[in-house]
C-alpha cells in the first residue's frame, strides 16, 4: 500500500509538470534517446525504420528516422506519446522483412531518458495476390475471372519470366493425391502454368503498383457477355488466350502458356477455367543460373500415384514460390487443403458459386512514401484477406502500370 501511494504522488507530480508546461507561456523542448531492438533474428540492424512521436493531447506529431544503435530524439514537448516504430530492413541474405513496434503513454518530462521499443516483423514478399476473383456471375458465367498480383517492396521488379500456376487438385478435397515420397515436402504440383513474356526488362513494375490477368479480358458487362457481371476486364494487362473464336483475343498482353497434361500446348479446352468453387493459385520465378523444363525434365512433372489417371503434373519446388493462395467454398473447406502450411497456412473463400463475389487482401498500417499501400502479408489467407467482396481493380490506391494498353 505504502508503495502504491508513493507511485501515485510521483504520477500526479508528472503529471503536474506537464499541465504547467501546457500553461507556460515558453515550453523548453526536450531531447530523449530511442533504441529499436529487433526480436526477428535474421535482422541485426534497425537503422532506416521510422519513429513516430504522437502526443493527441497537444496535436503535437514528430518524425524521425532511426540511425544505427541508439538515436538522439529532440524538439519533443514534455506530454504524454505514443511512440511507433515501423519500416523495411533487410537481412544479411537479402530477405526483406516488415518490422513494427510501439509504446503508448510514455511520459515525456525530463531532458536525457531513452526508451527501448521491441520491433517484430514478417517477410515481406516482393510480390502478393491482393485480388482474387472466381466465383463468377449467375447465371453460370466465369470468364470474367481475374488475378491482381500487386509490388508489396520498395524495389522495381521485372515481371518478364514471372509463372502463374493453378494447383492440383481443383478444388479443395480430403481426398488428397499421392505423390512420390522422394518428392518430400519439396515441391507444390501444378495443373497449368503460364508465364509472363518478354526479354527481361519489358514489364516493369514499380513499388505500388499492380497488374491483372484475366480469364478474358473483355468488358464483361456488354451484352454480349453478362451485363451483371461486377467487373469490366478490358484494362487487364495479361490475358490466358485460348485460341477461342468466340472469345477473340483482346488487347491486353498474352501470358505464355508453359505446361498442360505435360506437355506445352494449351489442349482443346475452350476456356482456361479455374474452380468457381476456389482454386489454389501461385506465383513463382525461376532463379537465375536456373532451368525449369518440367515439359521436357521428366524430374520435374508427376502423376497421382493414388490414381489410374496418366494426367501429368508439373512439380513446383517451393522455394521457387514468392504467393500463395489457397480458397475454397466455405470455411469448411479448411479440412481439404492442397497447398503446403508453408506457402499459406490458411484458406480464403466466397461462400458460394456465381455470386460477383471475390476476396481482397487487408492492408497495412504503413503507406509507401507515394501514399501507396502496403499489404498485409502472414502467409495465411484465412487472416490475410477480405471475403465476399465486390470485386474490382487496384483496390486501395494501386497504381496502373505505364506501359498498360489503355496508357
Amino acid at each position: 500500500m505504502k508503495y502504491s501511494i508513493i507511485a501515485l504522488v510521483i504520477l500526479c507530480s508528472a503529471c503536474s509538470r506537464i499541465d504547467n508546461a501546457r500553461e507556460a507561456e515558453e515550453i523548453r523542448p526536450y531531447s530523449i534517446t530511442v533504441k529499436a531492438n529487433s526480436v526477428v533474428p535474421e535482422i541485426t540492424s534497425t537503422a532506416g525504420l521510422k519513429v513516430v512521436f504522437e502526443n493527441f493531447a497537444e496535436g503535437f506529431r514528430l518524425e524521425r528516422t532511426l540511425g544505427t544503435g541508439a538515436t538522439a530524439i529532440d524538439s519533443l514537448i514534455p506530454g504524454i506519446y505514443s511512440i511507433n516504430i515501423s519500416g523495411r530492413a533487410q537481412a544479411p541474405g537479402g530477405d526483406v522483412y516488415y518490422l513494427n513496434g510501439a509504446k503508448i503513454n510514455y511520459a515525456v518530462t525530463a531532458n536525457a531518458g531513452t526508451v527501448e521499443i521491441d520491433v517484430d516483423g514478417l517477410k515481406v514478399s516482393p510480390l502478393v495476390f491482393t485480388e482474387i476473383f472466381f466465383a463468377g456471375t449467375t447465371p453460370f458465367y466465369f470468364r470474367n475471372q481475374f488475378y491482381e498480383v500487386y509490388n508489396n517492396s520498395d524495389q522495381t521488379i521485372y515481371l518478364d519470366g514471372l509463372c502463374f500456376a493453378n494447383l492440383t487438385p481443383t478444388t479443395a478435397t480430403t481426398n488428397l493425391p499421392l505423390w512420390p515420397a522422394e518428392d518430400g515436402a519439396d515441391y507444390a504440383y501444378a495443373e497449368r502454368i503460364w508465364k509472363v513474356p518478354g526479354n527481361g526488362t519489358e514489364y516493369p513494375l514499380l513499388p505500388g503498383e499492380s497488374f491483372v490477368m484475366s480469364q478474358f479480358a473483355a468488358n464483361h458487362q456488354l451484352p454480349q457477355y453478362n451485363p451483371a457481371s461486377p467487373v469490366d476486364c478490358s484494362s487487364s494487362e495479361f490475358e490466358f488466350n485460348m485460341d477461342n473464336p468466340n472469345f477473340p483475343d483482346q488487347p491486353a498482353v498474352d501470358m505464355q502458356h508453359v505446361f498442360y497434361n505435360g506437355n506445352a500446348s494449351k489442349g482443346t479446352l475452350p476456356q482456361y477455367l479455374t474452380s468457381v468453387f476456389g482454386g489454389a493459385y501461385v506465383i513463382f520465378r525461376v532463379p537465375p543460373g536456373e532451368t525449369y523444363d518440367p515439359v521436357n525434365n521428366p524430374a520435374l512433372k508427376t502423376r497421382n500415384l493414388a490414381s489410374t489417371s496418366t494426367t501429368q503434373y508439373a512439380k513446383i519446388p517451393i522455394r521457387y514460390v514468392l504467393d500463395a493462395v489457397e480458397a475454397g467454398n466455405n470455411q469448411n473447406s479448411i479440412n481439404a487443403k492442397r497447398v503446403p502450411s508453408v506457402l499459406d497456412a490458411g484458406m480464403t473463400y466466397v461462400g458460394a458459386t456465381y455470386n460477383s463475389q471475390g476476396v481482397a487482401r487487408k492492408v497495412s498500417d504503413i503507406t509507401n512514401p507515394d501514399g501507396t499501400p502496403v499489404f498485409i502479408d502472414t502467409n495465411n489467407s484465412t487472416d490475410d484477406f477480405e471475403r465476399g467482396v465486390v470485386p474490382q481493380f487496384r483496390r486501395h490506391g494501386s497504381k496502373m502500370p505505364a506501359w498498360n494498353h489503355t496508357n
